[in-house]
């Protein structure tokens, strides 16, 4: 009973837990709202880590690739590059942008997939093993769950909009646009155009990576508010619905989680496709 009595006196609150999960592995304490000098280490190592394995997985899979009778792999892989090369056509029409498009869309595709399914793993056991192996007094595994991430993806496929959007219509063609649409090619309006258009790339851009990130934030909240159903039980020993409140909870929202990963990584990958599309049409 003393025992007992003594785990539960050192083991933390639910807020506690919750916030000692939610805390980035940092280089220095974050003072302000943006912060450019913060650097999370942990999202960092899991980003490049995922990103190296999805590309040895293709490599591999290329690597795989005969005329004769492919293995699941490759088929796997012909059936991802179809769909994104499908999509790519309906959407950028152009045939020399689609080859650097398609590749990239792919790319973003499985590395966001990648990235969202760290969800799965335990919520305590890459923390506990990062702890009691490395030293490490926090570690967070989901790198989508890290706004500066997800909007480092997102100001990328800005960056590459603005790209083509030069490349595709000129400078001053761009220019042009900026100026005149959506309200017309009248002096007076070239202001209010201006501000539209700054307007409409912030807010895409803001709102790219605001959605993946709020969606992959709730997932992992809602992950480590289940673990805390099972950790009342574990602590206290009664209350049999909790035990079987951790164990419903938990595989109901881990197979919900399923559509999550897949449809966050699609609709993220379709919407860099429909920006990049924008970028090649003219107003």
């Amino acid at each position: 009973m003393a025992s007992e009595s003594t785990v539960a006196e050192h083991a933390p609150t639910a807020s506690e837990y919750i916030i000692h999960h939610l805390t980035f592995l940092t280089n220095k304490k974050q003072t302000s709202v943006v912060d450019f000098s913060v650097i999370n280490y942990d999202s960092v190592f899991f980003t490049l880590v995922l990103g190296v394995v999805a590309s040895i997985v293709l490599w591999l899979a290329a690597r795989k690739a005969t005329s004769g009778t492919p293995g699941r792999l490759l088929v796997a892989v012909e059936m991802l590059v179809e769909m994104v090369d499908d999509q790519a056509k309906s959407i950028v029409h152009n045939g020399r942008s689609r080859r650097l498009v398609v590749p990239l869309a792919m790319t973003i595709y499985i590395w966001v997939i990648l990235m969202n399914a760290m969800d799965f793993l335990p919520v305590d056991l890459l923390p506990w093993i990062g702890e009691h192996f490395l030293g490490l007094e926090h570690l967070r595994v989901v790198p989508t769950a890290d706004l500066s991430v997800t909007m480092a993806m997102s100001i990328g496929v800005l960056l590459l909009c603005l790209f083509y959007n030069i490349k595709i219509k000129g400078a001053g063609g761009w220019g042009h646009e900026l100026i005149t649409a959506p309200f017309g090619d009248k002096v007076w309006l070239y202001p209010i155009n201006f501000a539209m258009q700054i307007v409409e790339f912030v807010a895409k851009t803001v709102s790219h990576g605001m959605r993946l990130f709020g969606n992959m934030y709730a997932g992992e909240l809602i992950f480590l508010l289940i673990a805390l159903m099972g950790g009342a039980f574990a602590l206290t020993a009664t209350g049999i619905t909790l035990f079987i409140g951790h164990i419903v909870a938990g595989t109901v929202w881990a197979v919900f989680h399923l559509l999550i990963v897949w449809l966050q990584a699609f609709v993220f990958m379709m919407l860099t496709l429909v920006y990049l599309g924008q970028a090649h049409d003219a107003h």
